[in-house]
Order: structure tokens, then C-alpha cells, then sequence
């Protein structure tokens, strides 16, 4: 079983709910609500992800190469 966080924001009558409703999402985006939900909305096949993964090494592979091909030459 996953771990489940309950997210509050304590407020009182004389504070401002755009205040609370910034903090309410600050809070989701420390915890990673937001990004976990995003994941979740579509399902990827096991192989999907795996390209993906390999996809992205490639690209920063070639990044980091080009970085230091573009140093070097000083």
C-alpha cells in the first residue's frame, strides 16, 4: 500500500482565499500530487516506457557530447 498524505491548509476568517488556494497548491507540488496524477491520467505499456527511457539517455548522450565537443576546442 502506498503511502497516502492528507494535504490541509489551516485558514482563519480574515484570510484571503487566493492566499490559501496559492499555499493548497504549493503543498501538492512539494509532495508531487500533481506530477503522480499526470502519470496516472494515461496508461503506458511496460515497452513504451522503456523506449522512452532509452530515448531520453540518447538525447542526454548527445547533449552532454556536444557540450564538451563545443568546450574543447578553447
Amino acid at each position: 500500500m502506498k503511502n497516502t498524505v492528507t494535504i490541509t491548509v489551516d485558514i482563519e476568517e480574515t484570510d484571503n482565499i487566493n492566499w490559501a488556494l496559492k499555499k493548497f497548491r504549493r503543498q501538492c507540488e512539494s509532495y508531487g500530487v500533481i506530477k503522480e496524477y499526470r502519470k496516472r491520467q494515461a496508461y503506458k505499456k511496460p515497452s513504451v516506457k522503456l523506449k522512452e527511457k532509452r530515448e531520453a539517455a540518447a538525447k542526454r548522450k548527445k547533449k552532454e557530447s556536444s557540450r564538451r565537443y563545443r568546450y574543447s576546442k578553447i
